[in-house]
């Protein structure tokens, strides 16, 4: 099953249980791949869909942060609740070492000398982790293996 019917099943599940909670979520989630969809004319695979998530899920983190420095408690703590539902379709995150012995050989592989190379790594690297480890890890990992 693709990744795309899981979140239309789990839909139904959410419909048949009344969570309005998750069920708003994971709407929100399909109006995202509709719309991605619509706009570049093409059918999803499931490594489109997890960039998609990760890019919702990076959105919350941002509200979470914005409203916490508001003093709204109460929305952050509904951003927090819709990124728990988000993170359930992302496959298991690599660890910070696994993260730095990945890009260790993609820096090897492309012969990447310093950080003018950042580019070229960051696009394969990309290609090989995405929706495997968190981004912001993986940029600090390329930086450091292009430093030193």
């Amino acid at each position: 099953m693709s990744l795309k019917d899981q979140i239309t099943e789990d839909m139904k599940t959410a419909m048949r249980a009344k969570d309005s909670e998750r069920l708003g979520t994971i709407r929100l989630l399909q109006a995202a791949m509709k719309q991605k969809e619509v706009d570049e004319r093409i059918e999803l695979d499931d490594t489109a869909v997890i960039a998609i998530v990760d890019k919702l899920i990076k959105q919350r983190k941002d509200s979470i942060a914005a409203f916490t420095q508001a003093g709204r408690q109460d929305l952050a703590d509904k951003e927090a609740a819709e990124m728990k539902v988000l993170e359930a379709y992302l496959p298991a995150r690599l660890s910070e070492s696994e993260i730095v012995a990945e890009v260790k050989a993609i820096v090897a592989e492309l012969g990447a000398s310093g950080p003018g190379d950042m580019g070229k790594v960051m696009g394969a690297v990309k290609q090989r982790l995405a929706g495997k480890a968190d981004m912001g890890a993986v940029s600090a990992a390329v930086k450091a293996a292009l430093a030193g």
